[in-house]
């Protein structure tokens, strides 16, 4: 008896094919380690959304701690401040706080965004420096520009993808045309 408890059933186990997993990847190193344009590009348009996303808060912050700040302070109506009005000058203090919030929201923003992408970071600045150098071939002298006439997009910082570098290139060859042939010929 205790032979068939050890034993189980008396019918046949039924085996499961098995499935070997190699672990080791196929891909060449080289492809690896390299980013397709569109997927830098997707990269790049998330890194600048979340300096967006960060900016507003920031700016907000600031603002409020200007308030807060110049709000609560005693104010001698009496006595300018640098020749100028005290209510007048804390605010222009406030919005000054605010200007410093939107100014230090990008900078944080591209920090948080940094952490978030610390293992691809070789990867994203090795395209980033290979696209600059696209940009500074491309781009078009910038001393034609007058107020008039404003060089487009001159830093290509708001293509997004490969449609809108393309449409980058176009509107840079538009303007070369524009600035070398004058239109009153």
């Amino acid at each position: 008896m205790s032979c068939t408890l050890l034993r189980g059933s008396t019918q046949p186990l039924k085996s499961t094919p098995r499935r070997f997993i190699r672990h080791n990847s196929t891909i060449p190193q080289a492809a690896k380690e390299n980013l397709s344009w569109p997927e830098y590009l997707a990269i790049r348009k998330g890194k600048r959304r979340w300096e967006t996303a960060v900016t507003i808060p920031c700016t907000l912050l600031a603002f409020g701690g200007g308030v807060l700040y110049f709000g609560s302070s005693e104010i001698d109506a009496t006595k300018p401040i640098m020749g100028i009005d005290p209510f007048f000058f804390y605010g222009f203090a406030t919005v000054g706080c605010a200007g410093m919030g939107y100014l230090i929201g990008p900078t944080i923003g591209s920090a948080c965004w940094r952490l978030t992408h610390r293992r691809t970071m070789s990867l994203i600045e090795a395209r980033d420096r290979e696209f600059h150098q696209r940009i500074v071939k491309n781009r078009v002298d910038p001393t034609a520009q007058s107020a008039t006439n404003p060089v487009p997009d001159f830093y290509g910082e708001k293509i997004g993808s490969l449609h809108g570098y393309r449409q980058w290139l176009r509107d840079q060859a538009k303007y070369k045309r524009k600035s070398e042939w004058p239109e009153d010929l």
